[in-house]
C-alpha cells in the first residue's frame, strides 16, 4: 500500500482529519464559486438583471451538486487516480444536479426568467468550468511531486514478484512523489544488485548474523534521513525475524509499510477492508462497493432513462408487428442469475415460435426454425434485448457488464469453466467488453465459453466509467450486429 501523504512523515489521525476537511471545504467553495460564476456570465451576456429566483436557482444547484459529487468522491485527494474518470464524475455529478434542479423547477411550475439561449450556455459552460479547475489542481500537483524537494526517499527491502512490482511501479509513477534510492535485494545470489546509489544485496540463505549486520545498516541510513519509507516484501523472511526487524526500525522515523506476496493466489478483486480492527484482504469481492457502486447505479438510471426516451416508439412498433406476424406474448421473460447468483426475470422480445425457459433450454442456432422471420431481424440486430432496459431501471441489471445466460447453461458451465459463478459479483448487462470483443452467440465449443468468461473477469478487474462509455459507443457503432447474432 502506497502513503498518501506527501510529508516526510505520517499525519496523525487529528491533523489527517483536519487536512480532509480543509481539502473538501476547498473544494466545495472552488465548486460554489464557479457555479455561481457561471450562471452570473450567462445571464450578464444577455443583459438579464439578477433576481430572487436567480439565488434560489444558484443555490439548489450548488447544493444538489455538492451533495452528488461527495457521493462520488470528487472532494477525496487525488493520487493517480484515471483523470478520465474523474472528469465524467464531474458530469454525472451535474447532471444529477440539474435534474433535481429541473424536477424542483416543474414541481413549484416557477419561471425561470431565463431567455432560452441561456440554461444551455449555463449548463454547458459549468461543467467544462468545474472540469477545467481540476485539470489544473492535477497539473499543479503532479509538478509539485516532481520537484526533489518534495519526493518521498523509498527504500524496497524484499525478493520476489512483490518486490519487483513495487521497484517498478515507483520508478515509472513519477506522479506518486516517491523517489526509490535502493532496493535491497534478499536473492538467492550474493552478486544480485538492484539498487540506487547504496545498493545492498544478501543471499536468501544467509546467516542470522549477516542479516542482523544489513539491518543495523539501514537502521543506521534512517537515522542519518537517507530514506523515509521502507516497504518490506516478506518473501524470505520469518514471521518472528519480521517481527524483531520492524521492533528495531520503531527507533526512527521512518514509515514502514508491509507488502504481502499474493502472487500465488489469483486475487479476483484484491482490496483490505476491516472487521472489528481485525485487518482483511479480499480474494473473490465485487468491484462496485461504496462510491463505485453509486456511480456505477447513477450512469445506469440516467443513461437508460434516456434510451428508453428515445426508443420508446421503435419499440411499441416491433411490439405491435410481434402480435401481427406470430400467436403469442410479445415479451419473453426468461429466469437468469443476477448479482449474487440471485435469480432475475430478463424481458426480451419473443423472437420464437416457443418460449423454452427451464432445465430443458436449447440455445439458439444458426438457420434455428423456431425462430420466427421477424425475430431472426430482431436478434441480428439485438433489438430483441431492448426491453432489458427496464431491468436496468429496476436495478436487477446494469448496461454493461457480463451477458446473463439461462439458467441451464449456468448450471452446465458452473462446473466446466474455471471461476464461471465469478461473473455473478457484479451485475449482468445488455452489452459487455466480451460481446464487442465478438465473443457472443452459440457456445458450441468449451473453448468460446472460456473466452467469454475471460473478457468477463478482464472488464470486473479493469472497471471504469471511461470503459463503459467506450462499450457503449462500440456496441452502438456495430457491436448489436455481428456474424455470431442469430
Amino acid at each position: 500500500m502506497l502513503p498518501s501523504s506527501l510529508s516526510g512523515f505520517p499525519l496523525t489521525a487529528s491533523r489527517a482529519s483536519r487536512s480532509s476537511r480543509l481539502v473538501v471545504l476547498t473544494g466545495k467553495l472552488i465548486d460554489s464559486g464557479l457555479i455561481a460564476l457561471c450562471l452570473a456570465v450567462t445571464i450578464g451576456a444577455w443583459s438579464r438583471p439578477w433576481s430572487d429566483i436567480h439565488t434560489i436557482i444558484l443555490l439548489v444547484a450548488i447544493v444538489a451538486f455538492t451533495s452528488f459529487a461527495g457521493i462520488l468522491g470528487l472532494y477525496h485527494p487525488w493520487h493517480g487516480e484515471e483523470v478520465v474518470r474523474r472528469y465524467a464524475r464531474v458530469w454525472i455529478a451535474w447532471a444529477a444536479a440539474v435534474f433535481v434542479l429541473f424536477a424542483a423547477v416543474n414541481l413549484s411550475n416557477t419561471n425561470l426568467g431565463l431567455s432560452h439561449v441561456t440554461p444551455v450556455l449555463w449548463l454547458l459552460a459549468t461543467p467544462l468550468a468545474l472540469c477545467g479547475w481540476r485539470f489544473i489542481a492535477v497539473m499543479l500537483f503532479v509538478r509539485l511531486v516532481k520537484h526533489p524537494e518534495y519526493q518521498r526517499k523509498v527504500v524496497v527491502w524484499g525478493r520476489g514478484e512483490t518486490a519487483d512490482r513495487l521497484v517498478k511501479t515507483i520508478r515509472e509513477s513519477p506522479h506518486l512523489g516517491l523517489f526509490l534510492v535502493d532496493h535491497v535485494v534478499t536473492s538467492e545470489r550474493d552478486s544480485d544488485r538492484r539498487g540506487g546509489d547504496h545498493s545492498a544485496s544478501f543471499s536468501g540463505d544467509c546467516h542470522e548474523g549477516e542479516q542482523d549486520a544489513l539491518f543495523e545498516d539501514l537502521v543506521r541510513r534512517a537515522r542519518q534521513g537517507d530514506f523515509n519509507i521502507l516497504y518490506i516484501a516478506r518473501q524470505g523472511f520469518s514471521s518472528q525475524r519480521l517481527a524483531d526487524f520492524i521492533e528495531g526500525l520503531a527507533d526512527t522515523a521512518v514509515s514502514v509499510y508491509l507488502a504481502p506476496d499474493f502472487s500465488t493466489i489469483d486475487l479476483f478483486q484484491g482490496h483490505w477492508s476491516a472487521l472489528e480492527g481485525i485487518p482483511l484482504i479480499s480474494v473473490f469481492e465485487t468491484p462496485f462497493l461504496g462510491v463505485d457502486g453509486h456511480l456505477k447505479r447513477l450512469e445506469d438510471i440516467i443513461l437508460s432513462i434516456l434510451f428508453i426516451a428515445v426508443a420508446g416508439g421503435p419499440m411499441l412498433l416491433i411490439a405491435l408487428l410481434i402480435k401481427i406476424t406470430s400467436r403469442g406474448p410479445v415479451f419473453f421473460r426468461q429466469c437468469r442469475y443476477g448479482i449474487g447468483g440471485t435469480p432475475i426475470a430478463v424481458l426480451k422480445f419473443r423472437t420464437m415460435t416457443v418460449c423454452e425457459n427451464g432445465d430443458s433450454y436449447i440455445p439458439a442456432t444458426r438457420n434455428d426454425p423456431r425462430v420466427t422471420r421477424l425475430g431472426g431481424l430482431l436478434r441480428k440486430t439485438s433489438l430483441d434485448e431492448l426491453p432489458q432496459f427496464f431491468n436496468v431501471l429496476r436495478g436487477e441489471m446494469s448496461i454493461v457488464g457480463p451477458r446473463p445466460h439461462p439458467v441451464a447453461q449456468n448450471e452446465f458451465y458452473r462446473t466446466r469453466v474455471r471461476g464461471y459463478m465469478l461473473r455473478h459479483k457484479v451485475k449482468p448487462g445488455i452489452t459487455g467488453w466480451a460481446q464487442i470483443n465478438g465473443w457472443r452467440g452459440e457456445t458450441d465449443e468449451l473453448y468460446k465459453m472460456e473466452k467469454r468468461v475471460e473478457y468477463d473477469f478482464w472488464y470486473i478487474r479493469n472497471w471504469s466509467l471511461a470503459l463503459d462509455i467506450k462499450i457503449i459507443l462500440l456496441t452502438a457503432l456495430g457491436g448489436f450486429t455481428g456474424k455470431n447474432a442469430y
